[in-house]
């Protein structure tokens, strides 16, 4: 139901028939018919027979919370050496993640707007802001944790978090581990353990620090 709101846009009001929802679902419309009336019945749904259903208030924070821990997912796996199929073990990931690990994976991941596009996916793929109740848990820590590449001139801290391969850690010879002091030069130029190195920008939004 949130993919059609996505979708509608300003119309995001607009009522979904059952055979629509049936057939985007590939199930039968007895099937997305019960889907429809569990849904309401949770308060999810405003659902009128031969009209159709639309979200309700809840229903779109319930969406929207939904959509978004399946997006973060999909950020995570594409950072990290994942060959499989992103979008399906996202559809598993998704039910899977508490508000403990979306406020985690929010600033572990540098709290993206957007998820990786892929030939399936070619609407909207904006990412749906954190629900009121977890954003000032975030709020609270944004100015503890950060990726490298967000670090002030001369600004310092110590590395929590490593998003890369094990063959980039190789690269810069052990020097990236958790723990290890890290203090920004500007310009991708860092000091880590008092070793100075360059670290192109998308290496350093892996690399997370508390500072």
């Amino acid at each position: 139901m949130y993919k059609f709101y996505e979708e509608n846009g300003e119309n995001s009001n607009v009522r979904v028939r059952t055979g629509d929802l049936a057939e985007r679902l590939r199930v039968s419309p007895a099937s997305a018919t019960e889907m429809i009336q569990r849904l309401s019945a949770k308060g999810y749904i405003d659902y009128e027979r031969y009209k159709g259903a639309k979200l309700t208030v809840e229903g779109l924070k319930h969406g929207q919370m939904i959509k978004r821990r399946h997006r973060l997912a999909e950020v995570l796996l594409e950072r990290i050496p994942f060959e499989g199929n992103t979008h399906e073990t996202a559809c598993r990931l998704e039910h899977a993640i508490d508000d403990d690990l979306e406020v985690a994976l929010t600033l572990l991941l540098g709290n993206p707007q957007t998820a990786p596009v892929d030939g399936a996916h070619e609407m909207s793929r904006d990412i749906p802001d954190i629900g009121e109740g977890l954003s000032q848990r975030v709020v609270d820590k944004l100015n503890k944790h950060k990726s490298i590449h967000e670090m002030s001139t001369n600004e310092s801290g110590e590395i929590v978090g490593l998003l890369i391969t094990q063959e980039l850690r190789d690269l810069f010879q052990g020097h990236l581990s958790i723990g290890a002091s890290v203090e920004s030069n500007g310009n991708m130029s860092y000091v880590i353990n008092k070793q100075t190195m360059d670290i192109k920008a998308d290496v350093a939004r892996l690399i997370i620090v508390e500072v």
